[in-house]
């Protein structure tokens, strides 16, 4: 199962960056690329605990939906947001943010894993594009929300 580990630092206290990382409008803002879209769960403002979300996107030229639900949510260190259905076999995203510069910065990290459904031949299709397509998507989302946080 691909792990992946990317790091941002944003001139924001932690409070701040966890907010946004869980608003529904910068997420869809920050994947304007993919045309993604909620179409289903909340629409609108930040994601709480228990609540799901199902997006829209299309990725690889295909159109795909996926539900994740937040299940755990420590404001403002930490929270997790896994899949409940969608287009991989399992996936696991871990948001954790740490003060930095006596608060007013935060370090945010995203530990992200998945597995590619289809066995063997998802293990190649994580290797040849998927883990590559995810980290550059994760690292879009992130510069765009470290925008948004230092305006």
């Amino acid at each position: 199962m691909p792990v992946l580990r990317l790091q941002t630092l944003i001139r924001a206290p932690p409070p701040d960056v966890f907010d946004a990382s869980l608003d529904v409008g910068l997420h869809q803002a920050s994947a304007r690329g993919t045309g993604e879209r909620v179409i289903a769960g909340r629409r609108e403002g930040r994601l709480e605990l228990g609540e799901t979300v199902t997006w829209s996107a299309r990725h690889f030229g295909l159109r795909w939906s996926m539900t994740v639900a937040i299940v755990e949510h420590e404001r403002p260190h930490r929270f997790v947001d896994e899949m409940v259905s969608g287009p991989f076999a399992a996936m696991r995203h871990e948001h954790r943010f740490a003060p930095r510069h006596g608060g007013a910065a935060t370090a945010m990290e995203d530990v992200f894993s998945f597995r590619a459904p289809l066995g063997p031949l998802g293990r190649i299709a994580e290797r040849l594009a998927l883990t590559r397509h995810m980290r550059r998507f994760l690292a879009g989302r992130n510069e765009h929300l470290k925008r948004a946080l230092e305006g």
